[in-house]
């Protein structure tokens, strides 16, 4: 059970990350809107993780354990694993340069990152939170 509270402590977080993506895209804040919407793919797989009993690493991408735990996952969320690892090892190759830019090429974050990335990374945040959030759910009901 104690599980499954820190798990929907990470979704909360995860989904207040969402919703301040998707204000910084429509504010054009499109380098904002994809760091945002990291934070809340690493924070929506880590509360599935946490809630199937897995102590994930403590690093940005956990999409690896996320395939070596498969088995552990109905079937619907394994048909979603290779999007929620794509999102995941997308997202953070796009952590740091929405952050900092291209600094060895004196690149603001402005100028690598477009809307076309903050579009696709808000996309892919809300589809993996509302996973992620389906996931804990069924696993939260299935234990009352």
């Amino acid at each position: 059970m104690r599980l499954h509270k820190v798990a929907r402590a990470r979704l909360r977080q995860a989904e207040a990350r969402l919703k301040d993506a998707g204000e910084a895209f429509l504010s054009c804040n499109y380098p904002y809107a994809v760091r945002l919407s990291q934070e809340c793919v690493e924070l929506s797989l880590k509360a599935v993780l946490k809630a199937v009993g897995i102590e994930y690493p403590k690093i940005h991408d956990v999409s690896d354990v996320m395939l070596l735990i498969e088995d552990r996952f109905p079937s619907w969320f394994k048909a979603e694993i290779e999007f929620l690892r794509e999102s995941s090892k997308i997202l953070v190759k796009k952590r740091e340069i929405s952050l900092y830019g291209g600094e060895e090429a004196f690149l603001t974050p402005e100028e690598v990152i477009d809307k076309r990335d903050a579009e696709d990374a808000v996309k892919r945040a809300d589809k993996t939170y509302s996973l992620c959030d389906k996931l804990v759910a069924e696993i939260e009901k299935g234990n009352d």
